[in-house]
């Protein structure tokens, strides 16, 4: 006996009153990026490696400025000299070490002031002055440590700080010098760095031509005292929405393609339509998308649709319809999560012809 004061709703009012309800949801739902039209396509949307260098130095205008570096060594604080005057023991020193403000101390002579000079500069000067003392001495300067070929390599570095080179320093070299990519950011790409040379020239490089590519014409002579600066904040990541497992923001290691992107973030769900997924791309005002059919590429083999992608793309996958009814019973109406509103069960009731033309009819759908 149903209990007095309490009105028993029949099973298809519910139904049906779950269904319009499912409705008005569902059509408040779904973001389908419409493709631009045929023959109006851009963004550079390519399968091969697309990196655009809009901030960077042309490799031709680095080798320029590579090949216009002085070869001469300028002597600098730090450096270890030796002084030999043939028969002369008395003024001759094995060991002199430049100071740190440049200055030279050679016997019988005083202060010599060594900082920025070559070191067939410093050596005439002294055999100038010795030349008062002693007639025609014999003048042997030599380096016997070099602490003044350096850079100082900043940011995100293992090692940041002074680099010393050896010899003709690169970019590379200094980079290797410095450790690389600090351990906390290993399995990611170094992007880009700058090298800042003297107070009004900065050289940005793109690290992934010159890494990846092997673009050697990239790799700068490095200038004494150059900064080398690597950006803290320069991880690219690309936005992977809509029907898959785990969305959210992918980051760009080396190169990302579309299909990685989508596995990284763990694959489509049940409820993504294939046939429906889209890859957008900014470039300050403008956008454009490209509609892709996953089902067609991975039954057909084709990856002609597997584009690379840049920075700040967008991948979405969108959702077949009928998964928006089913979503809204989930989310909504937890209590009914036992009644599933099948195509059938739809029909059944004779609402389908109602729900295709409310739900798929109106602006930001896409037909299933």
């Amino acid at each position: 006996m149903p209990e007095r004061g309490k009105t028993r709703i029949k099973p298809w009012v519910l139904i049906l009153s779950t269904a319009a309800l499912c409705m008005i949801l569902a059509s408040c739902a779904g973001i389908n990026p419409l493709p631009d039209p045929s023959g109006q396509e851009g963004g550079g949307f390519t399968t091969l490696p697309a990196y655009r260098d809009v901030d960077y130095t042309p490799a031709s205008l680095v080798q320029k400025l590579s090949e216009g570096i002085d070869e001469s060594y300028l002597i600098g604080p730090g450096d270890v000299l030796a002084l030999k005057v043939w028969k002369r023991p008395e003024v001759s020193d094995p060991e002199i070490i430049v100071g740190p403000d440049g200055a030279i101390t050679v016997e019988r002579i005083g202060n010599i002031r060594a900082g920025g000079r070559t070191r067939e500069s410093v050596a005439g000067e002294i055999k100038n002055k010795l030349s008062r003392l002693y007639h025609d001495p014999e003048v042997t300067l030599i380096v016997r440590k070099y602490t003044n070929n350096r850079a100082f390599v900043l940011g995100r570095i293992e090692r940041p700080g002074v680099v010393h080179f050896p010899g003709k320093g690169t970019l590379l070299e200094a980079l290797s010098l410095a450790g690389g990519l600090p351990a906390k950011h290993r399995g990611f790409s170094l992007n880009r760095c700058a090298i800042i040379r003297g107070k009004d020239l900065v050289i940005w490089i793109d690290l992934r031509e010159l890494l990846n590519n092997g673009n050697m014409a990239l790799n700068a002579r490095i200038q004494n005292n150059d900064v080398i600066f690597i950006p803290e904040d320069q991880d690219e990541i690309v936005y992977v929405m809509g029907e898959v497992q785990h969305p959210g923001a992918v980051r760009i290691k080396t190169r990302l393609s579309y299909l990685e992107a989508l596995m990284m973030s763990g694959g489509p769900t049940k409820n993504a339509n294939l046939k429906k997924t889209y890859l957008l791309r900014f470039d300050g005002d403008r956008r454009w998308v490209k509609e892709i059919d996953l089902d067609a590429m991975l039954n057909k083999g084709d990856l002609r649709s597997n584009y690379q992608l840049q920075g700040n793309d967008v991948v979405y996958v969108a959702e077949r319809g009928i998964s928006r009814f089913n979503y809204a019973l989930q989310q909504y109406l937890p209590a009914l999560q036992v009644l599933s509103l099948s195509t059938s069960v739809l029909e059944n009731f004779g609402v389908m012809q109602e729900f295709r033309r409310k739900a798929f009819g109106q602006k930001g759908f896409v037909n299933p």
